[in-house]
């Protein structure tokens, strides 16, 4: 291995280290996973073999960190060392275990995920990686640490990163039963004390989770704070939501927003609705059908598109 080369990757692990505080806040709450310089001792073969050591190498910065053994949805953007964004349209992805001889191949496919605004009284910081996202899904056999080489269309250059995956996700599982979280709703506090969107996205804060499963209605439920993202890969999750709601008024499906902090404050940690949900970190989707149970979720940032899709095919 070149000195060239660890020497690009340490430069790839500082860029992505200051791209994440750029968007960082106040608070103990992680909610973007940052990679660390890896080991370029133990790199894989596989990876040496896709990374040539006259070239330097992008990093990548992963907008989901909650991976179990079996399918994941993983997103992620592709950052240059001097912390631009990949926007290549596509992408091949290898993975495997530092003991595997060989990676497993899929592909992404870079998202839009619509404009990325903020509130007025938010300070104003750079989100260049908000606007599009790149998504693929893959299956972990077993938990480890795995490599994770990206290699975008047209770019010449590869990305690489690490990524944890454990036995099994903390969050609720895909087919388990909803947690009946009882959030508040504008039946028991004004818009403006249960929500930090501007103006309020009253549409969303109509029912509980705890009623819909009472009445056995299917709905999507987003854990999100507009005013208070702390993720560079968050993305306009609640304006996603609130598009689809539109497009599917009158289709028997309810959309309901959750915040994420207690009191609406960062320093004041999550509320005990993400708890009871088991979140570590923010945003997320669920969909959940009229039985009660959860047929997709979401972490991190998601596209209208995407989204539309997926509850077209659970939850109509």
């Amino acid at each position: 291995m070149t000195r060239r080369y660890a020497m690009a990757l340490v430069a790839v692990s500082a860029a992505l280290v200051a791209l994440a505080s750029a968007c960082g806040g106040s608070g103990n709450v992680v909610v973007e996973p940052v990679q660390e310089t890896p080991d370029v001792q133990a790199l894989p073969d596989w990876v040496a073999a896709r990374i040539s050591n006259e070239q330097s190498i992008h990093g990548v910065l992963f907008g989901t960190a909650d991976h179990g053994v079996g399918p994941n949805r993983i997103s992620f953007v592709v950052v240059r060392d001097d912390n631009s964004i990949v926007q290549a349209p596509k992408g091949d992805v290898y993975f495997g275990l530092k003991t595997w001889k060989k990676a497993v191949e899929a592909e992404a496919t870079l998202v839009p995920l619509g404009p990325h605004t903020h509130p007025g009284r938010t300070e104003p910081h750079d989100h260049p990686g908000g606007t599009d996202i790149y998504v693929t899904t893959v299956r972990f056999p077993e938990p480890g640490e795995y490599w994770f080489v990206v290699e975008p269309e047209g770019q010449g250059l590869p990305g690489a990163g690490l990524l944890e995956v454990a036995k099994r996700q903390v969050t609720p599982a895909v087919g388990s039963r909803a947690i009946p979280s009882d959030n508040p709703t504008l039946a028991d506090a004004p818009a403006k004390v249960i929500t930090t969107a501007r103006p309020p996205d009253t549409e969303l804060l109509r029912y509980s989770v705890a009623d819909s499963l009472r009445a056995h209605v299917p709905f999507v439920v987003v854990f999100a704070t507009p005013a208070l993202c702390q993720s560079r890969v968050c993305g306009p999750t609640v304006d996603a939501v609130d598009t689809i709601r539109k497009r599917l008024v009158g289709k028997g499906v309810r959309f309901i927003h959750i915040e994420v902090y207690k009191d609406n404050r960062v320093a004041s940690g999550f509320n005990r609705w993400l708890r009871e949900w088991r979140l570590p970190t923010e945003p997320w989707v669920f969909l959940v059908d009229g039985k009660g149970l959860i047929r997709a979720k979401f972490e991190g940032a998601v596209s209208v598109d995407e989204l539309e899709a997926a509850v077209r095919e659970h939850l109509l």
